[in-house]
């Protein structure tokens, strides 16, 4: 494999990887990274050889789901980060696997908030109050961090995405 190959690969998992971390001890998905998907898939699908009716298809499931990302966000249903995210990682899946992305997205969400649900039932141990992230996800108060399932399916899906396929076909 070549740098080509795997560069992109590598970017939007290291991105994903991030942004599920970030969110799981911040509760925040920086503009910045979003914006650097963007930018990565604006950069790399040509590469790729990405045909121009293809990446036109990508960007308008993108856009598609920033509009419902949006209507959610208003609704409070989901963070803004969230919304942004699933937007830049659709403009990365496509329309031939959005669908899967959000049902994987969907279940691992569900699990995930059911285990945050059951930890803040729980005591948190003295020496674990001081970690102030932990301190934030144990407070009933405070949401979930939806990023982590959002960027977790999104590494799912991703190999069986036509992008992964033109990035491993390059070289």
């Amino acid at each position: 494999m070549s740098l080509l190959n795997t560069l992109p690969i590598a970017v939007f998992s290291a991105a994903m990887i991030f942004a599920g971390l970030r969110d799981l001890t911040t509760m925040t998905i920086p503009n910045w990274l979003t914006l650097a998907l963007v930018l990565a898939f604006c950069i790399f699908a040509p590469l790729v050889a990405m045909p121009l009716s293809e990446i036109g298809m990508h960007v308008g499931v993108a856009f598609a789901v920033l509009l419902v990302g949006m209507a959610f966000f208003a609704k409070g249903w989901i963070g803004g980060g969230d919304a942004k995210l699933m937007a830049a990682t659709a403009l990365w899946v496509g329309w031939s696997q959005a669908l899967p992305y959000f049902v994987v997205a969907s279940l691992l969400g569900g699990a995930l908030t059911m285990l945050i649900l059951g930890f803040r039932k729980l005591p948190l141990p003295a020496m674990l109050v001081r970690q102030q992230w932990l301190s934030r996800l144990h407070d009933r108060g405070e949401g979930v961090p939806y990023g982590m399932a959002l960027a977790a399916a999104a590494l799912i899906i991703f190999p069986d995405t036509d992008f992964f396929r033109l990035a491993v076909a390059v070289g």
